[in-house]
């Protein structure tokens, strides 16, 4: 069992006497943990409305600096390399020197960075203070999720990872909506003065209410290993990332692979030789904890190329307004918001495996009927909103339950690379699904286009028939996410925590 929050509350030499009395008052209320798990999502929400409102304003930055939609997306990808490629060596910085320090500087950091992007006078510019940003959001992933599930305990981390779920939720949802009125109001400089105003909040909140840490480690930083890693993610990153425009048989998408492959496997071979690794790859000697990062990656991949095919279908297919694409798109996020707390409250009494499959049910019967109906020539909106919604409620019945059992997975010891990795593989699974929706509809697009037929072209509409075929490879992904989750079923100890509670209602 976890140890209680209370006691690693602590107080700091030369802490002011009527603060350290305010926070052991704190400590002592029952509600403690969910304060915890609020500070938390507060850093969720920020790195998810940012990531989101900034692609909206893709399109208009290409107009203001009067450059290409491929180099202005350099402003998105800079922020999701820098995350990326920062999250194992901040993973080994907070077992090392504490969480709770590196979470607040990660925190002001990003809230620093976006009032610099407010301020940007050129691209260039805009792009290093999104790779800034991208570092903070790095600390505060390798640290929010392991924060999180030492104060949740056991018993509590089913429904603090739903919570934590719809945190981000929220935040995706918001982006394209905010970021539309304030883009057509104010600009585009003013898509970033919405996070530091939460940020200070979130800096004086975490200050007064994070735990201390009692236990630090005491290793050795691994250079080799931080050599190692950050490029081959790097390189990983990007090839994913840019595979949509590059093509997956050129020269520049095979070699950046290689060489991340490569690095990636020198990196492995050096950290089982070493004693203090940057990533303890007895982590992965889990099971339970591997297939869930496995099902982490592909859930998102399939929530991101989801966004991916009906925003197209919605703007080129339909027509759209970007305004009103963005609210119909809204109700996937939204869904997945609600259903992510419900889910993760359920999981000690329903288990793990019930809610995943059953969310992975429910995803795939929402894909079949955008396939079969909602994408007709002339479809209900109304129904097609619906498929959207149950998409996203599917997804957040699997996501909260799925989390909550991966990171009850990893040792204890390892909670703050377990996080790191956790949000690595979410990471990943954005890039992946973006860049693989994005290579299967050009690929279905010329296949259509070199058709000519009504029957390929799906009554006679390229863009839509593209799309609606396209949704085959959500429909992969939800397999794979499956097969781990059938997988790990097999495992002891999976659904151990719903045993009571269901022994005692039976």
């Amino acid at each position: 069992m976890d140890e209680p929050v209370e006691r690693k509350q602590g107080m700091l030499p030369g802490m002011p006497q009527p603060i350290a009395s305010f926070r052991d008052r704190l400590a002592r209320r029952p509600a403690y943990p969910w304060y915890i798990v609020g500070v938390t999502c507060i850093g969720s929400f920020m790195g998810q409305f940012d990531a989101s409102v900034v692609q909206l304003a893709l399109p208009h930055l290409a107009e203001v600096f009067q450059l290409r939609e491929t180099v202005t997306s350099w402003v998105a990808l800079a922020y999701l390399l820098s995350f990326s490629v920062s999250l194992p060596v901040f993973g080994w910085l907070c077992q090392q020197y504490g969480r709770k320090p590196l979470y607040l500087f990660g925190m002001a950091t990003f809230l620093i960075a976006s009032l610099l992007c407010s301020i940007a006078t050129s691209l260039p510019q805009l792009i290093a203070f999104r790779v800034l940003q991208g570092l903070g959001a790095g600390l505060l992933g390798a640290n929010s999720v392991s924060i999180l599930v030492r104060a949740a305990g056991k018993e509590r981390r089913g429904r603090a990872m739903g919570i934590f779920s719809a945190a981000q939720a929220v935040g995706v949802s918001l982006g394209p909506i905010v970021g539309g009125l304030l883009i057509g109001s104010l600009g585009w400089r003013s898509i970033f003065w919405v996070t530091p105003p939460i940020g200070v909040i979130g800096l004086l909140l975490g200050w007064l209410i994070l735990p201390h840490d009692d236990e630090k480690g005491a290793g050795r930083f691994d250079w080799r290993g931080a050599l190692l890693l950050p490029p081959a993610l790097l390189c990983i990153v990007l090839a994913l990332s840019q595979a949509a425009d590059w093509g997956i048989a050129s020269a520049a998408f095979i070699g950046t692979s290689a060489t991340g492959i490569v690095l990636l496997a020198l990196f492995i071979l050096f950290e089982r030789r070493t004693d203090s690794p940057l990533v303890d790859l007895k982590l992965f000697k889990s099971e339970a904890f591997s297939l869930g990062i496995l099902a982490v990656l592909f859930s998102y991949a399939m929530l991101y190329g989801m966004f991916y095919l009906v925003s197209f279908a919605l703007v080129r297919g339909f027509h759209d307004a970007p305004e009103l694409a963005g609210l119909r798109l809204a109700a996937i996020p939204i869904a997945l918001g609600v259903a992510a707390p419900i889910a993760g409250s359920y999981v000690n009494r329903l288990g793990v495996t019930a809610l995943t499959l059953a969310g992975m049910a429910l995803c795939a019967a929402a894909l079949l009927a955008l396939s079969l109906v909602a994408l007709e020539p002339s479809p209900s909106r109304l129904f097609g909103i619906l498929a959207l919604a149950a998409f996203g409620a599917g997804l957040g019945m699997f996501i909260a339950p799925n989390n909550s059992a991966t990171m009850g997975a990893a040792p204890p010891a390892l909670s703050g690379e377990a996080g790191a990795m956790f949000n690595l593989a979410r990471m990943l699974g954005v890039s992946l699904g973006v860049a693989s929706a994005a290579s299967m509809l050009a690929w279905r697009m010329k296949v259509i286009d070199d058709a000519r037929t009504d029957d390929v072209a799906f009554y006679g509409h390229p863009i839509l028939g593209a799309v609606e075929t396209s949704f085959l490879l959500l429909f992969l992904f939800a397999l794979v996410a499956t097969i781990a989750t059938l997988k790990r079923r097999r495992l002891r100890g999976e659904d151990s925590a719903a045993a009571p509670e269901r022994a005692g209602k039976a």
